[in-house]
């Protein structure tokens, strides 16, 4: 990673801090939308089954992260939702490509891995 992509990515963990809870929109079918707001997870229900979470990378590198929520796949998360919808995930999000970002979602905040 460059000194320049460094301090990219610094400003834009620091803008995740200041920008609000994420808030879970249920949506019905079996694919994410190509586009949804920025501080939006949108969860994906198929008959009735919750399967797909999908939200935009927190740190602002555009990508969209698509987390699987059934059982039956190697690797998937767990969702809780509380009350006023902010979701809270199991175990945290690590990107193996691109901007490579770190994080838990807990009560619809991002905290960042070191």
């Amino acid at each position: 990673m460059s000194m320049l992509d460094s301090i990219l990515n610094v400003f834009r963990r620091a803008a995740s801090y200041v920008s609000g809870d994420l808030k879970v929109i249920p949506m019905q079918g079996d694919q994410l939308p190509r586009r949804f707001r920025r501080r939006h997870a949108v969860l994906m229900v198929d008959h009735g089954e919750k399967w797909s979470l999908g939200l935009n990378c927190p740190c602002g590198c555009g990508e969209v992260i698509e987390l699987l929520l059934v059982k039956e796949v190697d690797q998937n998360w767990s969702l809780n939702i509380d009350q006023i919808g902010r979701p809270t995930l199991k175990p945290s999000i690590w990107k193996s490509t691109g901007c490579r970002s770190h994080f838990w979602v807990t009560n619809g905040q991002i905290k960042w891995c070191s």
